[in-house]
Order: structure tokens, then C-alpha cells, then sequence
């Protein structure tokens, strides 16, 4: 059963993580907001050098704005769940806390964890 977000600013995250996948016809996407409210989308890195998670890239897009934390984060792929190297990427950045919200391609969010 979609868990309903109340919040429109984790809806948006959503939202935005849905329409990055979409766009790039990409495994993933994901969108990360920081403590100052703002987002940063990104899809799945798949080159033969180099291979990242949207939530990699996307904490990494982070810290290069000079973010100074994560207040959220969603990712949206065929997935139902995150992979161990994202949390520990939000983890390293954010510390422990932060929302994480794991969607179905649909934009519907599936589930809801912790960092």
C-alpha cells in the first residue's frame, strides 16, 4: 500500500526524482533536499568508467553546491528498497536522520526509512 506524503516539499522531491528518470530514460532517479530547501536531481551514471546510483549522484551534486546537510531524500526506480552504498553516502554527508523515500516508477512512494 503508497504511503501519502502530507509534506508538499517531500512530494516535490518525488516529483522531481519521477521526471529526472523520465527525462533520461535512466534505472533511477533521485532528488535530495538540503537544509536550506533546496533540491538537487540526478539519474544513474552508467559508462563503462563509471558507475553511480542516482542518490550518489545526487548527494554529490549536493556537496559540490556547498550544501551543508540533507533534510530528504527520495529515489524512484523498479527498486523497492535502498542500497547500503546510498544510505552510507547520505549517512558520510548528512549523518544519521535523514528521511529517505523509496518510490515505485509511478511517483508512488512505497516505503520510508531512515538514514
Amino acid at each position: 500500500m503508497p504511503i501519502e506524503l502530507t509534506d508538499p516539499e517531500d512530494t516535490k522531491i518525488v516529483t522531481l526524482a519521477r521526471s529526472t528518470r523520465a527525462r533520461t530514460g535512466a534505472a533511477e532517479g533521485a532528488c535530495v533536499r538540503d537544509t536550506d530547501g533546496r533540491t538537487y536531481a540526478a539519474a544513474t551514471v552508467d559508462l563503462a568508467s563509471l558507475k553511480l546510483s542516482a542518490v550518489q549522484v545526487a548527494v554529490a551534486t549536493a556537496v559540490s553546491s556547498a550544501a551543508r546537510g540533507l533534510e530528504a531524500v527520495a529515489v524512484l526506480g523498479e527498486a523497492t528498497g535502498v542500497d547500503d552504498a546510498d544510505l552510507a553516502a547520505v549517512r558520510d554527508f548528512a549523518g544519521e536522520g535523514v528521511t529517505v523515500y523509496v518510490a515505485a516508477p509511478d511517483g508512488s512512494v512505497v516505503a520510508s526509512l531512515t538514514s
